[in-house]
């Protein structure tokens, strides 16, 4: 079997980190999956949501939000602020993207303070939700470094690196990182969340409109735990060269996505 663009079946895209991509955040990050892109950003509020206050929990919180900007798509997307409110599939994917960052980090450590998670999609060519979770605990653990760094706090809080791949069964044949085109035709369609130490966070999977056997869910999900493993060295050689990186420059940055 031939994938579209030549790729074996348990190749990835080709997978790139530009750290500091937004001066404003405590931490940033573009995240490129092949053709899709997301910028991943994390800002650090100095307060805890109202019902943490009322319920006097301890420690913080970390809630994601995310967009797909209206060109990201070959259709024009609307904006949810047009619509008048956020569509189902962007709620699931933010919460998605939040349950998966909090499972990795002790928020205790983080003291009364929330994390906001930024993903907005500038390309979407298939996996915008594994390329927000991936890029998301980059940003996370950049801006982390830098509270430590300022002594605002005393410890470290992510306990391991989380990262997401998606796999599926397309012409037959169990595959990793699935583009649009593989994507809108394969049968089945899997998104995995694991740690860098091969724990699952979350599996989400489905026929499309078709059946698929144990055989094939035991070979989707060893392709992303393969997957997941090359993706986790990637994001600790961004989060570990993020604090010597200037502000990332934008021209340069889109010189190199013209050349893929």
């Amino acid at each position: 079997m031939t994938r579209p663009d030549g790729r074996q079946p348990d190749q990835l895209r080709p997978i790139s980190f530009f750290p500091n991509v937004a001066p404003n955040a405590t931490g940033s990050v573009l995240v490129s999956f092949g053709e899709t892109r997301v910028i991943c950003s994390a800002t650090i509020e100095d307060d805890v949501p109202r019902w943490m206050r009322a319920q006097r929990v301890e420690g913080g919180w970390l809630t994601a939000e995310y967009s797909m900007l209206p060109y990201s798509t070959l259709e024009r997307k609307q904006r949810d602020a047009t619509r008048g409110k956020i569509d189902g599939r962007s709620m699931e994917i933010q919460r998605l993207i939040g349950r998966a960052l909090r499972s990795v980090i002790d928020l205790k450590k983080i003291g009364q303070r929330t994390v906001w998670i930024d993903c907005d999609v500038l390309q979407a060519d298939g996996g915008t939700r594994t390329a927000s979770i991936t890029g998301g605990c980059v940003a996370a653990a950049i801006a982390f470094n830098k509270l430590l760094a300022a002594g605002k706090i005393r410890d470290f809080p992510m306990k391991k690196l989380v990262a997401a791949v998606s796999a599926g069964v397309y012409q037959g044949t169990p595959v990793l990182d699935l583009d649009y085109v593989e994507d809108k035709d394969a049968s089945v369609d899997f998104n995995v969340v694991m740690t860098e130490t091969a724990e699952f966070v979350e599996v989400q999977g489905s026929g499309e409109e078709a059946t698929f056997t144990g055989e094939e869910m035991s070979a989707m999900l060893e392709l992303s735990r393969k997957g997941i493993s090359d993706i986790v060295s990637l994001q600790k050689a961004a989060i570990l060269t993020a604090d010597r990186a200037a502000p990332a420059d934008l021209s340069s940055l889109f010189a190199t996505f013209g050349r893929k």
